[in-house]
């Protein structure tokens, strides 16, 4: 899992025909070798994915959501804990790793009833998401999960974990949300690593002529 995005990229870039295959189920930036090639998945993508895994709320669809819904890398899906769920204040504290910055993002009913189930039927860990060993789970298997998703939903390309942070930030762009709330929200310190969302929003452009 220590598989640098850029790196990720140009394997794709030389497998599949970037351009064609993400047309339906994704898209890429190439506008600028400072913010490198970047890599998302539309939100129809993401809900192959979480479909891929029968029945719906399965520990794999939760993990999936989970990320995308919230920006996780990795390390902070494959960390987190119990205790960082507020049931009553339908809350996830989100601890941040690459010195990011923490925060509390509200939990969706969806999540929820995800996250509640995982809890009756793997009781006996702090983790969330649990090993067979009921430790935290290694970030390659982190990375097996999401992988094989992208499989069993047909998508074609090979899905990284990555891309489903990087369809986190896109989006909340494209709605015009401003940069320094999804700086916060994804926990980025240094701002820069949030513009990159910001630059390719055609929103911002909006509302600069009277039609």
């Amino acid at each position: 899992m220590s598989m640098c995005l850029p790196t990720f990229v140009f394997k794709l870039v030389k497998s599949v025909r970037i351009p064609q295959a993400f047309q339906e189920f994704g898209s890429w930036s190439s506008s600028s070798s400072k913010y490198r090639k970047l890599v998302k998945l539309k939100k129809e993508s993401v809900n192959r994915l979480t479909l891929a895994n029968t029945p719906r709320l399965t520990p794999d669809s939760t993990l999936i959501l989970l990320i995308y819904r919230h920006g996780l890398r990795v390390a902070e899906v494959a960390s987190l804990r119990w205790e960082q769920i507020d049931w009553n204040g339908g809350t996830l504290y989100v601890k941040r790793v690459k010195k990011g910055t923490p925060s509390t993002h509200p939990l969706y009913s969806e999540e929820i009833r995800s996250l509640r189930k995982l809890q009756r039927d793997y009781p006996a860990s702090p983790y969330v998401f649990q090993s067979s060993r009921h430790g935290p789970l290694a970030f390659d298997t982190v990375g097996g999960i999401i992988e094989r998703a992208g499989q069993l939903a047909g998508l074609p390309f090979r899905v990284h974990a990555h891309m489903l942070r990087h369809g986190t930030g896109y989006p909340k762009a494209n709605r015009g949300t401003d940069t320094r709330t999804i700086q916060s929200y994804l926990g980025h310190k240094n701002i820069q690593h949030t513009v990159r969302y910001t630059e390719l929003a055609s929103v911002r452009f909006q509302g600069l002529w009277d039609d």
